[in-house]
């Protein structure tokens, strides 16, 4: 018989070893940007900056930012900023209201990179005799498998879906190395109606990886071929076009846990239609929801990654062979919470195709 103290010492195990990232800390977030100017742009992009930076300051959750010019390379600029929290940004960032915002600074921005970060320890400052608890830190570093994950998501015109389905499934893999410190690992694509969702895992720089993937003759052939079918309109050759496009599909992870990261799971994507600008809460529950389940030895999920951008929430799961279909189900005491949230019944995704790099 397995006594208490024994269950408590397995469970505590468990979280130790458990692979897991979150937005959902409570702590604050440092966003880092690095932006490379063109020659001769300077003044134009300080301009910019100014104009952007007092609309920023009126978005909830910003509390301060910075920028700097670079001491060696008067083209390469830093933007550090200050938030509450990851959601309140993430909610701002994602949004047509900053697509709108930032355009005044493509004409004179060559490169940027964007670097977000929890506040884990701190030093000096006005608050720095404060409590932890008041200062909102990250409690404890979490554990990662260095694995990046993101996903992209866009529509196509009714109709158009099966077709769409056998473009996608039907083209051969790109190359997984990327350069000595980055791999594709995995390609999972799933739709549900006209909706498409494309998940990619990344070991090393996602961004190089994007772009590298994008390079492929074999992707570039088969974004050709989509295109007609898009409800938004996009032309691949026109580099402001295509950025548009990418930025409006892009579909962050918010929340990932591991239970177990040595058993292969059958992988499945759930669709839940969240109600208007209750997306990121909707999120933040299904994200406690799998954090209990992966205390729980008997849970069917093996690991979980939830993406979340406006009203769109997904949910990749991978679960024991078998167990699917209890995967879609909240735990009792949360469906009155999850229900109050979603603007429909969550439905699982068609897979179209699953990819993995036999290195992986």
């Amino acid at each position: 018989m397995t006594t208490i103290s024994e269950k408590l010492s397995d469970q505590l195990t468990r979280q130790a070893k458990r692979v897991s990232q979150s937005v959902f800390d409570g702590s604050r977030l440092r966003v880092v940007l690095l932006v490379d100017v063109y020659d001769g742009a300077q003044q134009q992009f300080l301009e910019a900056y100014e104009q952007l930076c007092n609309q920023v300051a009126q978005v909830p959750g910003h509390v301060s930012d910075q920028l700097c010019q670079s001491i060696e390379n008067p083209s390469q600029w830093l933007i550090t900023s200050e938030w509450e929290s990851a959601p309140p940004f993430l909610t701002w960032v994602n949004s047509e209201e900053h697509v709108r915002m930032v355009e005044p600074l493509h004409s004179c921005v060559r490169d940027t990179r964007s670097l977000r970060f929890h506040i884990v320890r701190e030093t000096g400052g006005e608050e720095a005799g404060a409590p932890a608890s008041h200062r909102r830190l990250q409690a404890s570093p979490r554990i990662g498998d260095g694995v990046i994950r993101h996903a992209l998501t866009f529509t196509v015109k009714p109709g158009s879906e099966r077709e769409v389905a056998r473009i996608l499934a039907d083209y051969a893999s790109p190359q997984a190395r990327v350069d000595d410190a980055t791999r594709l690992c995995r390609t999972s694509l799933f739709m549900h109606g006209n909706r498409v969702v494309r998940a990619i895992e990344v070991r090393g720089d996602l961004l190089a990886a994007l772009r590298h993937v994008a390079r492929q003759p074999e992707v570039r052939a088969v974004e050709e071929a989509i295109n007609p079918y898009l409800e938004q309109e996009r032309d691949l050759n026109d580099q402001e076009s295509a950025r548009v496009f990418f930025t409006r599909a892009a579909l962050p992870a918010v929340h990932h846990v591991t239970a177990d990261e040595l058993t292969e799971g059958e992988r499945q994507a759930l669709y839940y239609p969240a109600k208007p600008g209750a997306g990121m809460r909707l999120a933040e529950l299904l994200a406690q929801q799998d954090e209990a389940a992966a205390d729980d030895t008997d849970s069917p999920v093996l690991r979980s990654t939830i993406f979340h951008r406006d009203d769109v929430v997904v949910r990749l799961v991978d679960v024991r062979p078998g167990k699917g279909g209890h995967a879609i189900l909240p735990e009792p005491g949360r469906q009155a919470a999850l229900s109050a949230l979603l603007d429909g019944e969550p439905v699982g995704m068609d897979l179209v195709t699953d990819r993995r790099s036999p290195d992986a």
